[in-house]
């Protein structure tokens, strides 16, 4: 427990000092990196004498000490004028002239006649008044994206030390009263709990070898009989998402493995018959490319479920019309339309001003009007409308294709679930599409439906809120 809580009092004094230095670091690095780009063409033209000025009116600026250096790592120009034509042997310029880096920053400590370099943001250690804490930030000078030397700024930052330190010695004087009395009920309380929970903890453990289906009879009253019946319930849950797992590898690895089949036996033929007919060699050829193409389809959709399962996705809000997303997603499928003699039909009553993720909302239009067109039949009619309702945008998009059966609707945004397995493939799709907008939808707060009669047609619906930038 003790080292729980040291482990606790690291990471938050590292965040506080991570807090306390983004905002130097920053300003020290823009800094740099500005005077940087106005010395680069008096350092290439040798303008000594307007070096020397540019870097003592920043230092003074900055109240800082300023220096250039050329490849060497030998200084040129100093703000103070007391070390040029000394070697400067400091990481950062060494990252700079060596490593090919366009920007270093870095804390130091001088004691005496030595230098050492600290990581003061995760290294707990007791403050010592002695020496003298200074931040090096360098930059490359460049000319045509070439280095060809290194501006050096060093700032004493003792004060802001001083409270890093003061800080740590609070936090971790809390932290470990804190230890001590967490310790002190642990230990009163554990023998209470011990007895009721071994049946709970050899549960868990059948659990931890991968048994979901354990659970533990649910006695008593209070807290304890409430914790056997949540343990029971999440593993309920989880016996579910292992079922449901296994079942999406099982349908990714079919829907993976049939294009691979199909690449494999084309790849053979074209090898074992190297007299084929040229044209029928590239019939072969351009199938085994749909193939490719339709992995990638596979593999990305896959990639994009992943990242809003993992929740790593964020919506990349912006003010946008969802009338005019509309009009521009039929446009790009003009012509999808147009070769299968389907008329696109619609009816924008508001402009539906949103504070969305443009892209996303994109990719869900796009793939209910794609969708409805793959499942019409040729010279069918797609109608899509969009009207506003209170604080709320509503598109609708309508086919008269062959509709979906009842028994089928309560899975259509399933993973893999397809209605006709046949026809899917046959169209190119992968199963996928319509679980990615109803993920999307839900990341926006919204929720997309499905109204279907087999024989006369599917309405998909989408309720998205309107949030005002």
């Amino acid at each position: 427990m003790g080292v729980s809580y040291y482990a606790v009092a690291t990471s938050l004094i590292g965040l506080v000092g991570d807090y306390l230095f983004d905002d130097r670091m920053l300003q020290d690095r823009a800094n740099t990196k500005r005077l940087a780009a106005e010395l680069s063409p008096l350092y290439l033209g040798s303008q000594t004498r307007e070096i020397q000025k540019a870097l003592e009116s920043a230092s003074s600026d900055l109240g800082g000490r300023i220096m250039v250096l050329d490849m060497s790592g030998k200084v040129q120009a100093d703000s103070r004028r007391e070390l040029n034509g000394s070697r400067m042997e400091v990481a950062e310029v060494a990252s700079i002239l060596s490593h090919g880096e366009k920007t270093a920053y870095g804390v130091h400590t001088l004691k005496t006649e030595e230098t050492e370099s600290l990581d003061v943001l995760h290294l707990i250690q007791p403050f010592d008044g002695r020496a003298e804490w200074v931040a090096y930030s360098a930059a490359a000078l460049t000319h045509n994206d070439r280095t060809i030397g290194a501006v050096l700024y060093s700032a004493p930052i003792q004060d802001l030390m001083q409270r890093v330190f003061a800080l740590q010695d609070q936090m971790v004087l809390y932290f470990l009263i804190a230890a001590a009395a967490a310790l002190i009920i642990a230990m009163v309380f554990s023998r209470i709990l011990t007895r009721p929970i071994v049946s709970l903890t050899r549960s868990i453990q059948r659990m931890g070898r991968g048994d979901f289906s354990v659970r533990v009879p649910e006695r008593g009253s209070g807290e304890l009989r409430r914790l056997s019946e949540t343990f029971n319930t999440m593993s309920a849950k989880l016996e579910m998402l292992d079922q449901s797992r296994n079942q999406f590898v099982s349908n990714a690895s079919h829907e993976l493995k049939t294009p691979l089949a199909t690449m494999k036996i084309l790849l053979e033929s074209i090898i074992y018959q190297p007299d084929m007919d040229s044209d029928m060699r590239t019939e072969f050829l351009n199938d085994i490319n749909k193939e490719i193409d339709r992995l990638n389809m596979i593999i990305g959709d896959l990639l994009t479920l992943v990242s809003m399962d993992s929740k790593t996705m964020r919506l990349n809000r912006t003010t946008f019309s969802l009338a005019q997303l509309v009009t521009d997603t039929a446009h790009r499928l003009d012509l999808v339309l147009k070769q299968r003699n389907q008329e696109l039909k619609l009816q924008l009553s508001d402009r539906c001003e949103m504070y969305a993720d443009n892209a996303k909302l994109t990719q869900v239009v796009y793939n209910l009007m794609e969708n409805a067109s793959k499942y019409t039949q040729e010279g069918g009619v797609i109608r899509v409308r969009l009207i506003r309702s209170g604080r709320d945008a509503i598109l609708t998009v309508t086919d008269n294709g062959p509709g979906i059966p009842k028994a089928d609707q309560a899975h259509i945004f399933d993973r893999f679930y397809r209605v006709d397995k046949a026809r899917s493939r046959e169209t190119g799709g992968t199963g996928l599409g319509l679980s990615i907008v109803h993920q999307m939808v839900l990341m926006h707060g919204g929720t997309v439906s499905v109204d279907s009669e087999e024989g006369a047609g599917s309405t998909f619906t989408v309720e998205l809120p309107i949030h005002q930038g």
